[in-house]
């Protein structure tokens, strides 16, 4: 990977992080200043809103992580299925959050209940975006054994040179 599509997308992921705490800060500011006025449960939206912030800042920091162990050509090694796994949990994490906005939406979409049905959807391929990961993670589990496999028959032919 060249050395300016890791500075790139760096720049991306670090400008999206600061842009999660802000929303983050927002919503805690909102929660102790902004009383409710019984149109929407916006607490427990906010609450969410934070939750749902927490998930993506983890899986920012895990590919954080990653990009810089591409850098340094270790992403084949078994620390980086700890990113990987985090990953995972903080996508399905996600989900759990979406559907949980959804399930808080859903009565005030009574008379229109195709939007709680797009929303559903949208919980749907979230949890689609974790199963890639997950599949990402066996084509990286491997590699890293092709690697291992490789450096082992380097050394026994070394051996035998």
């Amino acid at each position: 990977m060249g050395k300016l599509t890791v500075l790139a997308l760096r720049a991306v992921l670090v400008v999206v992080l600061a842009g999660t705490v802000f929303v983050q800060a927002s919503m805690v500011w909102a929660l102790a200043t902004d009383p409710e006025d019984g149109s929407l449960p916006l607490t427990p939206l906010r609450v969410i809103t934070i939750l749902g912030m927490v998930s993506v800042q983890v899986a920012l920091v895990c590919v954080l992580r990653l990009v810089t162990m591409v850098r340094r050509g270790t992403v084949f090694s078994h620390a980086a299925f700890r990113y990987v796994d985090v990953m995972i949990g903080a996508i399905v994490a996600s989900a759990l959050v979406w559907f949980a906005v959804t399930v808080l939406n859903a009565p005030g979409q009574r008379d229109d209940p195709g939007v709680t049905v797009i929303m559903g959807g949208v919980g749907v391929a979230i949890l689609g975006v974790a199963l890639i990961v997950l599949v990402l993670r066996m084509l990286l589990a491997q590699a890293v054994a092709r690697d291992a496999e490789a450096a082992q028959m380097q050394a026994e032919l070394d051996e035998v040179i």
